[in-house]
């Protein structure tokens, strides 16, 4: 570095992008750092709004997801940057993943795959268990010693493609992978795998632990995925969630694929008592050999068995199944209750965002008039019943539906576009209700 450059006083490339977070807190005239920190978290809220409104929209997207998780388990899941170590926190932020997903997602399909000593092994099949998928996390990332050798991407992306490329075309496939190496020992070219990937339509995204990799950054760009770099186990866990709702569907999929039914069935679900011993098709690979117990339905998938009473009967050529989401292997049907059907339905058609208005008393010059004149028609939350002024929000803004004009505080707001998709406002005024029923 020149002397010039040095009295530029320029930083250096990896404190670009480094945050004084700490600069950032003042304290009040009492000497108090309660409303600094409650700020930050409101800022932290509206930015997480915002993403929401800029999600919304008329967006083609990828309904019936198949995502397959690839977990790095090489030595370098053994660090302990991540507190207490890259395993233990890996381990905990998947299992809420995957709950997460299944939750937002219940038409869905989800499998694992683990790579170490330069091999790759599936460690649950896709499917729609997550205490399936969660009991393989933990059965495999829980013990220290599991971690050993070097991953290998190519193997765990050619494992992964094995079970995505025999899926129907209006399915979402879908390959996150969770990279903690800078290193990958590949047999043979992986850009082969990139272009197999590409042609296949499979959306690869990458979350790495370390540091950002070459290799890794061109599989995400070359097919239409996400790369990102964890800072810490916050930040890890908010790039997890981003994978949590359906993504758009790639470009080259939305225009070869035209606007077609999907056929469904709803199986029929008979009890243990009334049902005879049938061969479970969701087990058919497994090795177990022993009978199902035919007075505990739920026993019989637990330990794997072929033979079971009672489950769900394909409506078409009456194979039986323990779980539901399934694809039927005789027929081809894909098998669904209406429960995980009416739960998808909020991804179509999402709550509006709703309008931002000053909160009463709030330091912009607007008083109990103006907000009124603004639309805030109360003084309170519609839905949890908290004061909406502003020394008792704790934020100088409210929100207001632009259907029902009711008003809602932050923390709804999130809520309502998070987990309850829609509006309470809405639904108990009849005449918006009426808009929403037709």
């Amino acid at each position: 570095m020149t002397a010039v450059e040095e009295e530029d006083g320029k930083e250096y490339r990896w404190e670009t992008g480094y945050e004084k977070t700490w600069e950032a807190i003042r304290e009040d005239d009492e000497g108090l750092l309660e409303g600094a920190v409650a700020e930050m978290v409101q800022r932290a809220k509206r930015r997480r709004l915002e993403a929401l409104s800029a999600a919304a929209g008329h967006v083609r997207l990828g309904m019936m997801r198949h995502v397959i998780v690839v977990v790095d388990c090489s030595d370098a899941m053994l660090d302990q940057d991540l507190k207490p170590t890259r395993q233990l926190c890996a381990t905990k932020l998947l299992c809420s993943f995957i709950d997460e997903f299944f939750d937002q997602n219940p038409i869905g399909q989800l499998g694992v795959v683990v790579t170490r000593n330069k091999r790759a092994e599936r460690a649950s099949q896709l499917g729609g268990n997550a205490q399936k998928h969660v009991a393989a996390v933990q059965a495999h990332l829980s013990r220290p010693e599991y971690c050993a050798g070097e991953p290998s991407l190519q193997n765990a992306l050619e494992l992964a493609l094995t079970s995505l490329r025999s899926l129907p075309t209006h399915a979402s496939r879908e390959i996150v992978v969770l990279l903690a190496s800078l290193t990958t020992c590949d047999p043979g070219d992986i850009t082969a795998t990139i272009e197999s990937l590409k042609s296949c339509n499979v959306r690869v995204s990458v979350i790495g632990l370390a540091a950002e990799v070459r290799v890794c950054a061109a599989l995400c760009r070359e097919t239409g995925g996400s790369y990102s770099v964890a800072m810490d186990d916050r930040h890890l866990r908010d790039l997890l969630r981003e994978h949590v709702l359906p993504p758009p569907s790639l470009k080259a999929r939305a225009a070869e694929d035209e606007a077609a039914l999907v056929k469904m069935g709803f199986p029929h679900s008979a009890n243990a008592q009334q049902g005879q011993l049938s061969m479970c098709m969701c087990h058919l690979d497994s090795p177990a050999t022993e009978p199902a117990d035919t007075s505990a339905s739920a026993s019989a998938s637990a330990s794997g068995c072929k033979l079971r009473a009672g489950g769900y009967f394909c409506p078409q050529c009456r194979s039986n199944y323990c779980q539901l989401p399934a694809e039927c292997r005789v027929c081809g049907l894909t098998l669904i209750s209406a429960p995980h059907l009416a739960r998808s339905y909020h991804h179509l058609f999402p709550v509006r965002p709703f309008s931002q208005r000053p909160a009463v008393g709030a330091e912009t010059g607007e008083g109990e008039g103006a907000a009124a004149e603004a639309g805030v028609r109360a003084g309170w939350c519609f839905a949890c019943r908290k004061s909406l002024a502003a020394g008792a929000v704790g934020d100088k803004f409210v929100y207001e539906c632009e259907k029902c004009h009711e008003v809602f505080c932050l923390d709804c707001d999130l809520f309502i576009h998070d987990t309850l998709h829609t509006c309470p406002g809405c639904t108990t005024d009849q005449r918006t209700f009426q808009q929403l029923s037709t």
